[in-house]
Protein backbone atom coordinates (compact mmCIF):
# COMPACT_ATOMS: atom_id res chain seq x y z
CA UNK A 1 0.00 0.00 0.00
CA UNK A 2 2.83 2.41 0.82
CA UNK A 3 4.30 1.85 -2.64
CA UNK A 4 0.97 2.90 -4.19
CA UNK A 5 0.96 6.15 -2.17
CA UNK A 6 4.58 6.86 -3.11
CA UNK A 7 3.86 6.31 -6.80
CA UNK A 8 0.69 8.43 -6.64
CA UNK A 9 2.41 11.37 -4.91
CA UNK A 10 5.49 11.09 -7.13
CA UNK A 11 3.26 11.33 -10.20
CA UNK A 12 1.84 14.62 -8.90
CA UNK A 13 5.27 15.80 -7.73
CA UNK A 14 4.28 15.77 -4.06
CA UNK A 15 6.30 14.39 -1.16
CA UNK A 16 5.33 10.86 -0.17
CA UNK A 17 5.73 11.45 3.55
CA UNK A 18 3.26 13.57 5.45
CA UNK A 19 0.34 14.14 3.11
CA UNK A 20 -1.05 10.63 3.60
CA UNK A 21 -1.03 11.31 7.34
CA UNK A 22 -2.83 14.61 6.76
CA UNK A 23 -5.46 12.86 4.63
CA UNK A 24 -5.98 9.93 7.01
CA UNK A 25 -6.20 12.10 10.13
CA UNK A 26 -8.68 14.43 8.41
CA UNK A 27 -10.76 11.47 7.21
CA UNK A 28 -10.86 9.81 10.63
CA UNK A 29 -11.66 13.06 12.45
CA UNK A 30 -14.73 13.55 10.22
CA UNK A 31 -16.24 10.21 11.16
CA UNK A 32 -17.90 9.54 14.49
CA UNK A 33 -14.47 8.74 15.98
CA UNK A 34 -13.40 11.73 18.09
CA UNK A 35 -10.00 12.82 16.80
CA UNK A 36 -8.47 16.07 15.66
CA UNK A 37 -6.67 16.59 12.39
CA UNK A 38 -5.48 20.15 12.99
CA UNK A 39 -2.22 19.26 14.83
CA UNK A 40 -1.07 17.01 11.99
CA UNK A 41 -2.10 19.54 9.34
CA UNK A 42 -0.45 22.42 11.18
CA UNK A 43 2.71 20.39 11.77
CA UNK A 44 2.90 19.47 8.10
CA UNK A 45 2.38 23.07 6.99
CA UNK A 46 4.98 24.27 9.50
CA UNK A 47 7.53 21.88 8.00
CA UNK A 48 6.42 22.52 4.39
CA UNK A 49 5.07 26.07 4.16
CA UNK A 50 5.39 26.01 0.37
CA UNK A 51 2.73 23.26 0.31
CA UNK A 52 0.16 25.22 2.34
CA UNK A 53 -2.64 25.01 -0.24
CA UNK A 54 -1.88 21.40 -1.17
CA UNK A 55 -2.08 20.35 2.48
CA UNK A 56 -5.30 22.34 3.00
CA UNK A 57 -6.83 20.68 -0.06
CA UNK A 58 -5.74 17.18 1.02
CA UNK A 59 -7.15 17.74 4.52
CA UNK A 60 -10.40 19.14 3.10
CA UNK A 61 -10.87 16.21 0.73
CA UNK A 62 -10.14 13.70 3.50
CA UNK A 63 -12.48 15.44 5.93
CA UNK A 64 -15.23 15.74 3.32
CA UNK A 65 -14.97 12.05 2.41
CA UNK A 66 -15.20 11.20 6.12
CA UNK A 67 -18.33 13.36 6.33
CA UNK A 68 -19.78 11.50 3.35
CA UNK A 69 -19.15 8.22 5.21
CA UNK A 70 -21.31 9.65 8.00
CA UNK A 71 -23.94 10.64 5.42
CA UNK A 72 -23.88 7.11 4.00
CA UNK A 73 -24.21 5.61 7.51
CA UNK A 74 -27.28 7.80 7.98
CA UNK A 75 -28.80 6.38 4.78
CA UNK A 76 -28.06 2.83 5.92
CA UNK A 77 -29.56 3.49 9.35
CA UNK A 78 -32.68 4.99 7.75
CA UNK A 79 -33.09 2.00 5.45
CA UNK A 80 -32.66 -0.36 8.41
CA UNK A 81 -35.65 1.15 10.21
CA UNK A 82 -38.53 0.64 7.80
CA UNK A 83 -41.15 1.77 10.31
CA UNK A 84 -40.00 5.40 10.16
CA UNK A 85 -41.25 7.16 7.03
CA UNK A 86 -40.22 10.40 5.38
CA UNK A 87 -42.01 13.55 6.49
CA UNK A 88 -45.53 13.53 5.07
CA UNK A 89 -45.89 17.30 5.18
CA UNK A 90 -44.82 18.45 1.70
CA UNK A 91 -43.95 21.93 3.00
CA UNK A 92 -41.55 20.43 5.59
CA UNK A 93 -40.05 18.14 2.97
CA UNK A 94 -39.54 21.09 0.61
CA UNK A 95 -37.87 23.08 3.42
CA UNK A 96 -35.50 20.20 4.16
CA UNK A 97 -34.64 19.81 0.49
CA UNK A 98 -33.98 23.56 0.08
CA UNK A 99 -32.17 24.29 3.35
CA UNK A 100 -31.01 20.87 4.49
CA UNK A 101 -27.82 20.57 2.45
CA UNK A 102 -26.89 24.19 3.22
CA UNK A 103 -26.83 23.31 6.91
CA UNK A 104 -23.80 21.17 6.11
CA UNK A 105 -21.77 24.37 5.86
CA UNK A 106 -21.69 23.81 9.64
CA UNK A 107 -20.40 20.24 9.32
CA UNK A 108 -16.99 21.38 10.56
CA UNK A 109 -18.28 22.26 14.03
CA UNK A 110 -16.90 19.99 16.77
CA UNK A 111 -19.60 17.82 18.32
CA UNK A 112 -22.27 19.01 15.89
CA UNK A 113 -20.77 18.39 12.45
CA UNK A 114 -20.71 14.59 12.51
CA UNK A 115 -24.33 14.26 13.66
CA UNK A 116 -25.35 16.82 11.00
CA UNK A 117 -23.79 14.67 8.28
CA UNK A 118 -25.46 11.58 9.73
CA UNK A 119 -28.82 13.37 9.88
CA UNK A 120 -28.46 14.51 6.26
CA UNK A 121 -28.16 10.88 5.21
CA UNK A 122 -31.01 9.86 7.50
CA UNK A 123 -33.23 12.50 5.87
CA UNK A 124 -32.13 11.25 2.44
CA UNK A 125 -30.93 14.68 1.40
CA UNK A 126 -29.33 14.52 -2.07
CA UNK A 127 -25.67 13.61 -1.81
CA UNK A 128 -24.32 16.02 -4.45
CA UNK A 129 -25.33 19.27 -2.71
CA UNK A 130 -24.43 17.72 0.65
CA UNK A 131 -20.95 16.98 -0.70
CA UNK A 132 -20.51 20.52 -2.06
CA UNK A 133 -21.67 22.28 1.12
CA UNK A 134 -19.64 19.93 3.30
CA UNK A 135 -16.54 20.64 1.21
CA UNK A 136 -17.01 24.43 1.40
CA UNK A 137 -17.58 24.39 5.17
CA UNK A 138 -14.61 22.15 5.85
CA UNK A 139 -12.35 24.15 3.51
CA UNK A 140 -13.20 27.35 5.37
CA UNK A 141 -12.49 25.58 8.66
CA UNK A 142 -9.02 24.41 7.64
CA UNK A 143 -8.09 27.78 6.15
CA UNK A 144 -9.29 29.66 9.23
CA UNK A 145 -7.75 27.40 11.89
CA UNK A 146 -4.44 27.01 10.08
CA UNK A 147 -4.18 30.75 9.49
CA UNK A 148 -4.96 31.44 13.17
CA UNK A 149 -2.31 28.93 14.27
CA UNK A 150 0.29 30.63 12.07
CA UNK A 151 -0.33 33.86 14.01
CA UNK A 152 0.88 32.23 17.23
CA UNK A 153 4.57 33.08 17.77
CA UNK A 154 7.14 30.29 17.48
CA UNK A 155 8.28 30.96 21.03
CA UNK A 156 4.89 29.79 22.31
CA UNK A 157 5.20 26.47 20.45
CA UNK A 158 8.71 25.95 21.83
CA UNK A 159 7.53 26.68 25.37
CA UNK A 160 4.58 24.31 24.90
CA UNK A 161 6.93 21.60 23.62
CA UNK A 162 9.17 21.99 26.67
CA UNK A 163 6.20 22.00 29.03
CA UNK A 164 4.81 18.81 27.48
CA UNK A 165 8.33 17.28 27.50
CA UNK A 166 8.26 16.88 23.72
CA UNK A 167 11.43 18.91 23.18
Amino acid sequence: MEHIFEHFFAWFGMPSVGLPAVFISAFISATLIPAGSEPILFGYITLNPHLFWVAILVATVGNTLGGMVDWWLGVIARNSFKSIDEPSNSRLKRWLENWGPKLLLLSWLPGLGDPLCLAAGWLKLPWQPCLVYMFIGKLMRFIMFTWLLTLVPDSFWHQLGHWLHLI
